[in-house]
């Protein structure tokens, strides 16, 4: 099999026609890098108990608004887990089960059929493809196949595998709702009233992302990321994977590899999370590692603003003192600008940044 910008990463590792990767095509880490993972921070990482911003008492959700607070400024990251049934805010272990099997159902489909979903713009609601955006990768691709579905406020799904749609509307919703309680409790943690927050961000009609990501075996794994350091550009993403692991979140300048405990969610904070809280809370820097052994799978939701709103610093967190630290762009113009170039840590978010009182791009 030639390799070419359309070959998808499953293609090539289904075919067995490679014991080396096709290097002009897929090389970008140093294989003779040290390992840079410090597995001394993993069982650190703070976990938040979704019942207790949803169903408990005052007093219990008050410490869990301050411990969700701590993890969006010291990490940017944290697990999300319901460590007892919450009614009407959890997302169900068979439906999140449901949904990672729909996503292997679709990625397992006659390449022909992914094929008519490769979009042509880095917004169009359903778009199918391989690495993160091959026309902007110069020399470089990574080891990863994906699936991104604009779910809110309009839902877009593909006719098939057969009842895809049904598992996505149910697993959007329930994933949604939870993005919300974890978004009322984050305003609450920066005292600040949930009616600014939805004034501030349009959140009726947010702009929600599906994405399925599939890493298959890769031959070496060594030389390539499935994919590279990077932030995301959303409020909250919201990840489930199957049992292979393959998520690193930097913390402290060092790598943590992350295992999520059962039943939870890896959630970490986006881009525009760290521009509407002045950067008082971090957006997390997480990559994707390949591995020659087994087919990871993860599907995850993203949950922003609304499209078209001017997402800059909330008026509450900026002062003489902390002078705003970035310029407004909406969101629509982020996406566009982040999507449709090369994939590189916190590039777009360091355009915004104000130096010196004067706004930068």
């Amino acid at each position: 099999m030639a390799a070419d910008l359309q070959n998808s990463v499953k293609q090539l590792s289904d075919s067995g026609a490679f014991s080396s990767l096709p290097l002009q095509l897929y090389a970008s880490r140093d294989p003779t890098a040290p390992s840079d993972v410090d597995a001394t921070l993993e069982p650190q990482i703070p976990t938040i108990d979704l019942s207790l911003l949803t169903g408990a008492t005052p007093r219990e959700r008050a410490r869990m608004v301050q411990r969700l607070g701590r993890a969006c400024q010291d990490w940017g990251f944290f697990m999300a887990r319901t460590f007892r049934v919450v009614v009407n805010h959890g997302v169900p272990e068979g439906l999140r089960q449901a949904m990672l099997e729909a996503a292997k159902k679709f990625f397992d489909l006659e390449e022909e059929d992914k094929a008519e979903l490769r979009g042509e713009t880095v917004l169009d609601p359903i778009r199918y493809g391989t690495s993160f955006n091959p026309k902007a990768e110069v020399g470089v691709r990574y080891w990863r196949d994906f699936l991104k579905l604009a779910v809110h406020p309009d839902f877009h799904s593909p006719a098939k595998p057969l009842s895809f749609s049904d598992v996505l509307r149910d697993y959007a919703t329930c994933t949604r709702r939870v993005g919300m309680e974890l978004l009322k409790g984050i305003w609450e943690s920066l005292e600040l009233e949930e009616n600014d927050m939805n004034k501030a961000l349009k959140l009726d009609s947010c702009f929600q992302v599906f994405v399925a990501n599939l890493y298959p075996p890769c031959p070496q794994p060594e030389l390539v990321f499935g994919l590279p350091p990077h932030s995301d550009h959303g409020l909250l993403t919201l990840l489930h994977q199957n049992g292979v692991d393959g998520l690193n979140v930097e913390h402290g300048g060092k790598w943590v590899h992350v295992k999520p405990l059962p039943g939870s969610f890896l959630v970490n904070a986006g881009d525009h999370m760290q521009i509407v809280t002045n950067g008082r809370y971090k957006s997390a820097l997480h990559r994707a590692m390949a591995n020659g052994k087994s087919t990871r799978v993860s599907v995850l939701t993203v949950v922003g603003p609304s499209l078209d709103t001017v997402v800059e610093p909330v008026a509450a967190l900026v002062s003489s003192e902390r002078p705003a630290m970035y310029r407004g762009w909406s969101y629509r113009q982020f996406l566009e600008y982040q999507q449709g170039n090369q994939l590189k840590e916190k590039a777009v978010l360091e355009l915004l940044r104000c130096r010196d009182h004067e706004h930068v791009i």
